[in-house]
């Protein structure tokens, strides 16, 4: 069973910081990758940053020079820090973890972060 957990949300202030956190726990896991999405209020999911075990890094074009993806650490879990955060920032912030054997993509029940301005 692999179970995908996020913390580190909250309320910052526009122009603050917040530090997320995603682990993913499960016996022998064999990783493809891990990332964030978020979700807005009646929104579909968008990217915000994904990083491949090889260590290939993707970011969402509305984060891109805000945010940094760390690398998958051998306790299967990745961080992500935001930086300069603006209101329209204000979403649930959802891990994954993506399974080459099995071929499952795992996710957490996300974790809220509100920016206020």
């Amino acid at each position: 069973q692999v179970q995908v957990v996020e913390s580190g949300g909250g309320l910052v202030q526009s122009g603050g910081s917040l530090r997320l956190s995603c682990a993913a726990s499960g016996s022998a896991l064999d990783l493809e990758a891990m990332g964030w999405y978020r979700k807005f209020p009646g929104k579909d999911r968008e990217l915000v940053a994904i990083i491949t075990a090889s260590g290939r890094i993707r970011y969402g074009e509305s984060v891109k020079g805000r945010a940094t993806i760390s690398s998958i650490n051998a306790k299967s879990t990745v961080y992500l820090q935001m930086d300069t955060l603006k209101p329209e920032d204000t979403a649930l912030y959802l891990c994954f973890a993506s399974l080459r054997t099995p071929d499952v993509v795992r996710w957490g029940r996300g974790t809220q972060v509100t920016v206020s301005s």
